[in-house]
């Protein structure tokens, strides 16, 4: 799998994660025990860096990047939907952000809330726990959200991360 050291700075990836071969992880990027990466995803951090929680999963072709003073936190039991981009924003905890959604400069989405797929959070925006980000740029619906299927998700993906561990085998 393609994992660089960018000057000193240098992943950490707990060994109970599973980054997918054809992921790619640069620079000051830390990924918790049991969080996966999948194919295609980009994990850049050549800036202030980039944190990924425990059980937390960052699906197909996900780009995650920061800035120089601004890193990007994704907390535990998240799931980062397939395409999505974020860039020096907090993803706290047991939160859901959907596929081909973008998270901007200094936005938060709170634990327990969602971004739908193919919203825009702009730069600034707080997304509040238990509430949706639905469009472009992203209105919020509020305690339109249940944290614990959010939870429950990441827990399956941690089982297929263990899966795709140990079956998954290049044949060509």
């Amino acid at each position: 799998m393609p994992i660089y050291a960018l000057g000193n700075r240098e992943p950490d990836i707990h060994p109970d994660a599973f980054v997918h071969p054809d992921a790619v992880v640069i620079g000051a990027v830390r990924i918790g025990a049991y969080s996966s990466i999948w194919p295609g995803a980009v994990l850049r951090g050549d800036g202030a860096g980039i944190v990924v929680g425990e059980r937390t999963s960052i699906q197909d072709g996900a780009v995650i990047h920061c800035t120089r003073a601004r890193e990007t936190v994704v907390g535990d039991d998240c799931v980062v939907g397939h395409l999505a981009h974020l860039e020096a924003c907090t993803i706290e905890s047991g939160s859901l952000v959907g596929t081909g959604s973008i998270v901007l400069h200094r936005s938060i989405v709170r634990s327990g809330a969602l971004v739908g797929a193919g919203a825009v959070v702009p730069n600034d925006m707080e997304v509040p726990s238990r509430a949706m980000a639905l469009g472009v740029p992203a209105k919020i619906r509020p305690d339109t959200v249940e944290p614990a299927d959010i939870v429950e998700q990441a827990a399956g993906y941690v089982a297929n991360a263990d899966f795709h561990r140990t079956n998954t085998h290049r044949i060509g």
